[in-house]
């Protein structure tokens, strides 16, 4: 994360030479201001994990399909497909369709990024999410060949891809950023191409990344249906702090605050709320701590289970984040399926005797445990829940916990290393279906299992559940697999997300789905709207 006084002062110039003194703000182009909240670890399609990074590709580039505003897949760089009787093989043809330097968008350009990806030499952290593509986890864990992976390139405009068994999402995940294509005549001549090469397929193009300062997006003149874009310019400031944020947006030096891209300060949100400004919708994610399972004391089940149980979560929402969100007793959100409580939120009785229960199975007394170490990262928001978490830990068993405070960049790859004890976390939805929550703890070697967890019956559940045409059968799967993963609690779920936000009544046509995407690609200003402060 990126913030310095001296940046809110740099874009203040930026934003349109606005001033306090001003009464009103009338736009004068169609340029949308926004904020990222850190800095983007990476704008690598094949190489990002984290939702700063996905924010900015999400608009840079485009997949085989994308996601309408009423929530339909409709074909995007493919222009047309066909999926075979037994729903395991899906042909596409793709349409004329250039990357942003001229260059023909080609079925070869899938096919290589793909299998780079599944690369085991290539450091690819989701690949778990082409695991759906035939051979494709054998190949990523070197047990067999790239060439034998589902993935083929017929000619220049048609891309066969099997899978391992029906996938009732994958025209959707085709959408997400997991499967865009890098521009391979680029990327094998640059092997750091996003440094002074970036080249896209998206609505918008980099035009300047000003570090830990601002990002600034152009209409892509090359993009395939460029005639419905109406943005010409989209210009990120990088600020970390909440308060500065909203600050420059009341100023009107920014048209857009809070979620996806960043924050709005909690104690705000009262006043806000009250003055009718802020605006709300649901998340298809979920926030949670998630325990090293590997560091002791967390090998334990029954210590992870009772410090789960004891926090108060309740309370948290209410008096914490002032959000709306829903305490959550679950792993997968309500905005995939109904939420099945497995235990109760707050329930120190409970959480009192599994910590004793844990010590006795670990041979130690509760003066024999070390303190705890709490990490996230740089939002004041993590911080002030971290802070109420320590204090009911500290209640409910008399342990001590040091709150650990990381900046972006250093808290991913410490995340990425498990070199952690407790850790923040939150897991956002790619596509509305249970397995995208469920699959990263299905195997070890998936990189996004942080808590490094694993249990055969969980693993068998899942395996059963892919091969289950009949969707009730399989979501009875689904959630057997929850409960068995919820009963070792290898994370304590928290909350499930709500995003609040500010609007500038000019703003036009931005779309806003539950799995946290900002969809700029119908999105205009009208600028004969005259705003007051």
């Amino acid at each position: 994360m990126n913030r310095r006084i001296a940046s809110g002062l740099v874009i203040s110039l930026l934003f349109t030479g606005c001033t306090k003194t001003d009464k009103t703000y009338r736009p004068t182009s169609q340029e949308l201001r926004l904020n990222l909240h850190s800095e983007p670890p990476t704008l690598d399609p094949r190489k990002a994990t984290d939702t700063v990074s996905v924010s900015i590709l999400n608009l840079c580039f485009e997949g085989l399909t994308r996601r309408t505003p009423d929530g339909k897949v409709i074909p995007a760089v493919a222009e047309s497909f066909e999926i075979s009787p037994d729903k395991k093989t899906y042909t596409f043809i793709l349409r004329d369709a250039k990357w942003s330097d001229g260059k023909p968008i080609t079925a070869h350009d899938f096919e290589m990024t793909w299998k780079t990806m599944l690369d085991p030499s290539f450091p690819c952290e989701f690949a778990s999410d082409l695991y759906i593509i035939k051979n494709a986890r054998i190949a990523k864990s070197n047990l067999g060949s790239l060439n034998e992976v589902g993935i083929q390139a017929v000619d220049d405009k048609t891309l066969i891809v099997q899978l391992e068994h029906p996938v009732p999402y994958f025209l959707d995940a085709l959408a997400t950023h997991s499967f865009f294509a890098t521009p391979t005549h680029i990327t094998t001549t640059y092997p750091n191409w996003t440094d002074a090469h970036y080249v896209g397929n998206g609505n918008f193009v980099l035009k300047e990344w000003r570090h830990r300062d601002t990002i600034l997006l152009e209409k892509n003149p090359q993009y395939w249906d460029r005639e419905n874009i109406k943005l010409e310019r989209v210009t990120f400031a990088l600020i970390e702090d909440e308060s500065t944020e909203l600050t420059m947006y009341e100023n009107g030096e920014l048209d857009w605050a809070g979620y996806p891209l960043s924050n709005l300060p909690t104690e705000a949100l009262p006043s806000l709320e009250k003055q009718g400004k802020l605006h709300n919708f649901a998340i298809s994610g979920t926030y949670y701590y998630v325990f090293n399972t590997k560091e002791f004391p967390f090998t334990n089940a029954n210590i992870r289970k009772a410090f789960s149980l004891a926090i108060n979560r309740r309370s948290i929402v209410d008096n914490v984040t002032q959000m709306k969100q829903i305490p959550a007793m679950s792993l997968v959100p309500p905005t995939i399926w109904n939420v099945t409580p497995y235990f109760k939120d707050n329930d120190l009785a409970e959480a009192r005797r599994l910590f004793e229960l844990g010590l006795q199975e670990l041979g130690i007394t509760a003066s024999d445990l070390p303190p705890l170490h709490l990490s996230y990262n740089t939002v004041v928001g993590h911080h002030k829940i971290a802070q109420a978490i320590q204090e009911q830990w500290h209640q409910a068993f008399g342990v001590q916990v040091k709150l650990e405070n990381k900046e972006w960049k250093v808290f991913l790859d410490e995340l990425t290393h498990h070199k952690f004890q407790i850790a923040r976390m939150g897991g956002l939805a790619n596509v509305n279906d249970p397995m995208t929550f469920l699959d990263y703890y299905r195997y070890l070697s998936n990189s996004n299992n942080l808590a490094q967890w694993s249990n055969l019956k969980f693993t068998q559940l899942l395996d059963e559940a892919d091969v289950t045409l009949d969707e009730a059968k399989r979501f009875t799967l689904l959630r057997e697999a929850e409960k068995v993963f919820i009963d070792e609690m290898p994370i304590a779920p928290i909350y499930f997300y709500n995003g609040n936000y500010l609007k500038k009544s000019y703003v036009k046509g931005i779309h806003l789905s539950d799995l946290n995407n900002l969809d700029l690609k119908w999105a205009y200003v009208e600028l004969n709207d005259t705003v007051s402060r």
